[in-house]
């Protein structure tokens, strides 16, 4: 199988790489970058085939995805940036990326008539009540820019194709970029006391372990829209915070303050990040481990 993946410069599409890699698929990775430097298994390094692309950018998107002729694309590239999504300088730039970048994947697509994996997000929600938002939900009311604009991707993807695969996912971390734990781990070195949001409630997403299940996913035909996160429950980024200081042996007091209290973010967050994956099992597919299991896995990737 011949996939195409964007935004390979980031945590999921490195992991995505690697993932194609070990199952002997073919892989092409692209990212804005002019360079990328290979994917790793393990020890050993390959270099993966590369282009690079801009996908705000129709007639190159067009020429490059055609050329490549790709059996699926798998689309991680996106503005995540959340807070400086929403400077007015910004919002034009961020609209062209998430929303109009993956119209422009989404009709290259149906041209030839691949398989196209969008990620999405949480914060399509308004993050209002307790109840887990269920994948076919369509009560949007994203708070926040990019919320907004990764919803418009979404649209644009559904509109445009019956080959799809929407898989919204939530507090990501993986080895090749900047996250929550990275950070945590840092402020927790320097200082013997932290403040974290406790009224967020979610559950995060290991993007290695998220490489996996879009794997298995373009394996089949079972198109639709899905969750996916870790499982393990839902937790509030404190109680993240604190099990990632006990699994890696710090002593750095955790202090719970609300969203409100805290007051450092520009965009507003969802307070409810609850995603129903119940139908990830009822479509066949193995349900990504527990987050507890994959901090775990993480600290020894990075060698904590």
């Amino acid at each position: 199988m011949k996939v195409f993946v964007t935004g390979v410069g980031g945590q999921l599409g490195h992991d995505v790489m690697n993932e194609l890699y070990k199952r002997g698929h073919e892989g092409i990775g692209s990212d804005v970058a002019e360079n990328y430097f290979g994917v790793a298994d393990g020890s050993a390094v390959t270099t993966a085939p590369y282009v690079s692309l801009d996908i705000t950018d129709v007639s190159v998107v067009d020429k490059t995805i055609t050329e490549v002729n790709p059996d699926v694309v798998i689309h991680c590239a996106a503005w995540t940036a959340v807070d400086m999504a929403e400077d007015d300088d910004k919002v034009e730039r961020v609209r062209a990326v998430n929303a109009n970048g993956t119209k422009n994947i989404a009709e290259i697509c149906k041209k030839l008539d691949c398989k196209m994996v969008y990620i999405s997000t949480d914060y399509v929600f308004d993050g209002q009540g307790t109840e887990p938002w269920q994948p076919d939900c369509k009560d949007y009311k994203p708070l926040n820019v990019y919320g907004q604009t990764k919803l418009e991707g979404e649209l644009a993807v559904s509109s445009t194709l019956d080959k799809y695969f929407i898989v919204r996912i939530a507090w990501v971390f993986g080895l090749n970029g900047k996250n929550f734990i990275k950070t945590m781990l840092n402020v927790g070195k320097t200082h013997d006391t932290v403040r974290v949001v406790n009224d967020q409630i979610g559950t995060p997403t290991y993007t290695y372990d998220l490489a996996r299940l879009l794997v298995d996913m373009v394996e089949t035909e079972k198109y639709g829209c899905y969750h996916a996160t870790n499982e393990g429950g839902y937790i509030s980024w404190y109680d993240f915070t604190k099990e990632i200081y006990r699994q890696a042996g710090y002593t750095t007091e955790v202090i719970p303050v609300t969203t409100e209290e805290y007051g450092l973010s520009k965009a507003a967050r969802p307070f409810n990040s609850r995603l129903d994956k119940s139908k990830l099992v009822e479509a066949g597919f193995e349900p990504l481990p527990t987050w507890q299991d994959a901090v775990s896995r993480y600290l020894k990737e990075i060698e904590y």
